[in-house]
């Protein structure tokens, strides 16, 4: 397998395949660059060296079909000026042979959005799974996958994929792709790198103590990953909404709090796991529960499964709160993915800013400290603490499925 740092991009046309699905406003400026900016060593790297760079990316789930507000038209600008350097762009993925084979060394082309195609993801449209004719449908959606993935794999000479948050999907531009070029022409970016070595830290280069924190609304989930991190953690913290699913699994009453009345029994086997594997759970005792889901609400600190009918648990209370840091502090490989609460509502920020704050100080003491998942993710930014951690994963699903074991088809077509 070629490695981005020792190739040498001079003369050569790299197709770059970049997470460029940032959100945008209303007027179709970007609220959050940060994806753009985790790619630029990547494509730096490229035009530094003296090559020019075809950039792909999908936005938002258009289903096949063009629509404007899903352009990457949108992003050209701001593409450029991160680069420093102006930007073309070709408005059909599949009809940019010419301007690909015109790009002079240090020059950029961005490819319209890939997913206005059906063929980057590879789905058959128009048809239920449960037709008869749906598996041949299948069938030949897969061979103009394979077309797609070719035309695209022609406008260059080699092939660098640096999308984590889109390799666990078998799509065209990130798995299909690479079949097209030999191992000495395809590799992974420098945000790619990073993501498969955070999560080898915590998969393989595991230094003891391990916690893992898990939050979020539902425990069916995380099960895949709870149950793989099992045989790995020494302490695992559940908290966020699936709390009480746990607390009413034990007999508790727990108001009009969310809860998975179909996952009671799973509840009580992870329980039960957990003590036949010496994994020290750790579950919230008391929580800040509300009169109603809102910043205005009345809120009361109660025990988990104490709550009274009309009140919710929203976030993470006192005893819960100092029961996690007891937890996080000694660790030395921290795994954070879920919030302890609501905390998209200030009056609810407690459990998952304390949790943020206690991973900062433990990185700060040593630890190995790993958060990945949208909310996590917004959660440290929100409280000014993601550069004191020691990664943010830019990948939700992707870094889930690698946590759960799972071999990620992007990385996977690159690293055979």
């Amino acid at each position: 397998m070629a490695s981005i740092d020792n190739y040498n991009f001079a003369g050569k046309k790299a197709i770059v395949r970049v997470d460029f699905n940032v959100p945008l406003n209303e007027d179709g400026t970007i609220s959050d660059d940060t994806r753009i900016r985790g790619a630029l060593p990547t494509l730096k790297k490229i035009l530094s060296d003296g090559g020019s760079l075809i950039l792909m990316s999908h936005m938002g789930k258009p289903k096949g079909k063009v629509n404007p507000k899903l352009s990457l038209s949108q992003i050209r600008e701001a593409v450029g000026k991160a680069l420093g350097t102006e930007v073309k762009f070709a408005d059909d993925c599949m009809k940019a042979a010419e301007a690909a084979k015109d790009l002079k060394p240090g020059e950029v082309l961005l490819l319209e959005n890939l997913r206005f195609y059906p063929e980057e993801e590879g789905k058959p449209t128009g048809i239920d799974k449960a037709d008869p004719g749906y598996e041949a449908a299948k069938k030949e959606m897969k061979e103009r996958q394979k077309e797609f993935a070719k035309t695209l794999a022609g406008y260059a000479d080699v092939y660098v994929n640096d999308a984590f948050g889109t390799a666990h999907r078998k799509h065209a531009s990130t798995a299909v792709i690479a079949d097209y070029f030999d191992a000495d022409h395809k590799m992974l970016g420098y945000l790619m790198e990073k993501e498969v070595t955070a999560v080898d830290n915590i998969l393989k280069n595991i230094k003891r103590p391990f916690t893992a924190i898990m939050g979020g609304s539902k425990v069916s989930t995380k099960i895949g990953i709870i149950e793989n991190l099992m045989d790995k953690v020494d302490n695992l913290i559940l908290c966020g909404g699936m709390t009480y699913t746990f607390a009413k699994a034990q007999g508790g009453k727990i108001g009009n709090s969310i809860c998975e009345d179909d996952k009671l029994d799973l509840a009580l086997d992870i329980i039960k796991k957990a003590k036949e594997k010496g994994v020290n759970l750790v579950l919230g005792t008391d929580c800040v529960a509300a009169d109603a889901f809102s910043n205005d609400a009345n809120t009361m600190i109660c025990p988990v499964n104490d709550i009274p009918d009309g009140w919710e648990g929203l976030d993470a209370g006192p005893k819960s709160i100092e029961a996690f840091r007891a937890v996080i502090l000694p660790a030395k490989t921290i795994l954070w993915n879920g919030p302890a609460g609501v905390f998209e509502m200030d009056k609810f920020t407690a459990g998952s800013r304390a949790i943020a704050e206690a991973i900062a100080e433990a990185t700060a003491n040593g630890a190995f400290s790993l958060v990945g998942g949208g909310d996590s993710v917004a959660c440290v930014n929100k409280f000014g603490l993601a550069d004191k951690v020691s990664y943010v994963s830019t990948g939700g699903g992707a870094l889930l499925e690698a946590i759960e074991g799972k071999v990620l088809p992007g990385i996977a077509a690159i690293k055979g």
